[in-house]
C-alpha cells in the first residue's frame, strides 16, 4: 500500500475528529474505511467491558453479533490480542478458535474464518478494547503490512476518545452491571422504540421520583427497574426486589414490613422486612397488580410517611426508599372496576413508562437472539452457534406474544434439539427455520368455536367459577397441560393462572 492511498483513506477520519456525529455513525465510518484500507470479509470493533468484549460496531458479520458478548477467558484468540502491545496476525493453520466462525454475513457454504489479525486499542494507556479482522481466504492477510493496521489503530483510539468525551460531557448513563460481578445484564437494541425507552430511564433515573413500569409478561420489566436504580444516586445501595404474585397473602406484610418474633406461628425470630432493607436504596415490587386492597392500604401509609411497623409491634421505624413498581395490568381498568385504590394507584404512577413489546422492536429482536446464542454457545461448549437466514427472516416475521423471555427460551430449547439431532458433535452448529418450529406467521387464523353463553340460574359466584373451570380446562387441554403455554393464552402470568386453578380445584 503507498503513502498516498493510506493517506486518502485516513483523511476523512480525521477530519471526522472535529465533527459530532453519533456514535454508531463515527464507528460505522470507521470501520469502512479499514476495510477499504485492508480488505478483509469482516471487520468489528469490541469495547472491553470487565471480562466481556462488547461490540459496538461490525462490518461484515450477522447481524446478531451485535448483540452478543464475548467472554475473553472463553475466546483464546481475543486473550491473545489483549495481551499483545501491537498487532498480531494468526497463522492461517493456528489450532485456536475463532469466534467469528459462522457469523460472516452473506456466505451459506464456507463458514469458517481462515485469516485472521487484530489489535489492541489503548485510551489513556488503559486496554480499551479491540480491532478485528477477518477474511474467509487463507493467507489473505499475508502480505499485509502490521505497520499500516498500527498506524490505523492509533487512529481508531483517537476515534474512540473523542466519542468518550461526547459521551461524558452529555452525562450518558453507563450500562447496568450486576453487583454480584456475573455478566452485566444489559439493555440491548437500537430500534427507535428502545431508544426512547432507554433516554427516559436516564430522565427519571437521576430523580427520586416513584415510577411505575408497564409492559406485556416477558418484556423486561425487571432489567427497566435495574437500569433505573444504577442510573439514580442511590445507585451505590442495595436494590431489593420483591414479586407480589409469589407469596400468599398472609406472608406479604410479613416480607414488606417485616415481623418480631412471636407475631404469626412460625415467627421464631425477630425479622427485617423488604422495606428496611432497602433503606438508603431502591425497593422493586414487581406484579404490584396482585396486591389486595388491604396490603395497598398498608403500604399506602408507609409511602406518604416513610414510618413502618414490623407485623406483631407497636414501635416505628423511619425509611427511606424509593419505589420501583411494575405490572402487566392495566391499574387504570382495575381502579375503575374498584378492584384496585385509586389513591394507591395515583401514588405508584407518578412516572408511569411503558416498555415496548418485542414486534415493536424492529430488528431488536436479531440482537437480542445473538446475545442469547453467545449465552447458550457458551453452556454448551460449542465453537460456534449461528442462525441460517431463513432462521432470521423468521424471528423477525413472528409476533411474539411471550417477548424477550419467549425469545431467550426458544433459542436455548432449540439449540439443545438441534445438538441432540447431531450423530456428531459440529464445530458450528446453525440453528435453521425448522429448528426454531416458530408457528407459520403465513398461516390463517383458526377461530376457537365460541360456545352459548350459559344460562345463569342460582348463585352467580358459583356460575362463573364453574365457567371459569371450563375455559381453564379446555385451554389446558388445547396446550397439552402446559401451564406457561396455557397462561399466555388466557393472558394470565402463571403464577396468578396456578392460583386461580387451586381455587378452581383444578390443580
Amino acid at each position: 500500500m503507498t503513502a498516498q492511498s493510506l493517506l486518502t483513506t485516513l483523511l476523512p477520519l480525521v477530519a471526522d475528529l472535529s465533527r459530532e456525529l453519533p456514535e454508531g455513525e463515527r464507528y460505522r465510518r470507521l470501520l469502512q474505511a479499514m476495510r477499504a484500507l485492508l480488505p478483509c470479509d469482516a471487520a468489528a470493533l469490541l469495547r472491553l467491558d470487565g471480562e466481556w468484549l462488547v461490540p459496538l460496531a461490525v462490518d461484515g458479520l450477522s447481524p446478531d453479533t451485535l448483540g452478543r458478548r464475548f467472554k475473553v477467558s472463553e475466546h483464546p484468540r481475543f486473550e491473545v490480542l489483549l495481551s499483545s502491545p501491537g498487532p498480531t496476525r494468526f497463522d492461517s493453520d493456528s489450532e485456536l478458535p475463532d469466534p467469528y466462525d459462522g457469523l460472516v454475513a452473506g456466505l451459506h457454504g464456507q463458514l469458517e474464518v481462515h485469516d485472521c489479525m487484530g489489535c489492541p486499542l489503548f485510551v489513556d494507556d488503559k486496554p480499551w478494547g479491540l480491532l478485528t479482522l477477518d477474511a474467509l481466504d487463507t493467507e489473505r492477510f499475508e502480505r499485509v503490512e502490521l505497520d499500516a493496521l498500527q498506524a490505523f489503530a492509533s487512529l481508531a483510539a483517537a476515534t474512540v476518545n473523542v466519542a468518550e468525551r461526547i459521551e461524558r460531557l452529555t452525562l450518558r448513563a453507563e450500562i447496568y452491571r450486576e453487583a454480584s460481578g456475573q455478566q452485566h445484564k444489559e439493555m440491548i437494541g437500537q430500534s427507535k422504540p428502545h431508544k426512547r425507552l432507554v433516554e427516559e430511564i436516564k430522565l427519571v433515573g437521576g430523580s427520586d421520583l416513584t415510577v411505575l413500569i408497564t409492559g406485556e409478561t416477558g418484556v423486561g420489566k425487571e432489567l427497566v427497574a435495574q437500569a433505573i436504580h444504577a442510573a439514580s444516586p442511590r445507585a451505590d445501595k442495595p436494590l431489593i426486589s420483591l414479586n407480589c404474585a409469589a407469596l400468599p397473602e398472609t406472608l406479604v406484610e410479613s416480607e414488606l414490613f417485616g415481623h418480631v418474633r412471636g407475631a404469626f406461628t412460625g415467627a421464631l425470630n425477630e425479622r427485617r422486612g423488604k422495606f428496611e432493607l432497602a433503606n438508603g436504596g431502591t425497593l422493586f415490587l414487581d406484579e404490584v397488580g396482585e396486591l389486595s386492597l388491604t396490603v395497598q392500604a398498608k403500604l399506602l401509609r408507609v409511602l406518604q410517611s416513610g414510618q413502618l411497623q414490623r407485623l406483631g409491634s407497636d414501635k416505628e421505624h423511619h425509611v427511606d426508599v424509593r419505589l420501583i413498581a411494575a405490572t402487566n395490568r392495566d391499574l387504570a381498568e382495575e381502579v375503575r372496576n374498584g378492584r384496585y385504590r385509586a389513591d394507591f394507584y395515583h401514588r405508584l404512577s407518578v412516572y408511569p413508562l411503558q416498555v415496548p413489546a418485542l414486534r415493536e422492536r424492529g430488528r431488536d429482536v436479531l440482537l437480542l437472539a445473538g446475545f442469547f446464542l453467545e449465552q447458550n454457545r457458551s453452556r454448551m461448549g460449542l465453537g460456534s452457534l449461528r442462525l441460517t437466514s431463513d432462521a432470521q427472516a423468521a424471528l423477525l416475521a413472528y409476533n411474539w406474544p411471550g417477548n424477550v423471555r419467549e425469545l431467550e427460551h426458544l433459542i436455548g430449547r432449540s439449540a439443545l434439539k438441534a445438538l441432540g439431532n447431531c450423530r456428531e458433535r459440529p464445530k458450528i452448529l446453525s440453528l435453521s427455520a425448522q429448528d426454531l418450529d416458530l408457528p407459520d406467521v403465513t398461516a390463517p387464523a383458526i377461530e376457537a368455536p365460541v360456545d352459548e353463553i350459559p344460562v345463569v340460574t342460582g348463585d352467580l359466584r358459583q356460575a362463573t367459577e364453574h365457567f371459569q373451570r371450563q375455559i381453564i380446562s379446555a385451554c389446558l387441554e388445547r396446550h397439552q397441560h402446559n401451564w406457561a403455554s396455557a397462561a399466555r393464552e388466557l393472558g394470565l402470568d402463571r403464577a396468578n393462572l396456578g392460583r386461580m386453578a387451586k381455587r378452581l380445584g383444578l390443580k
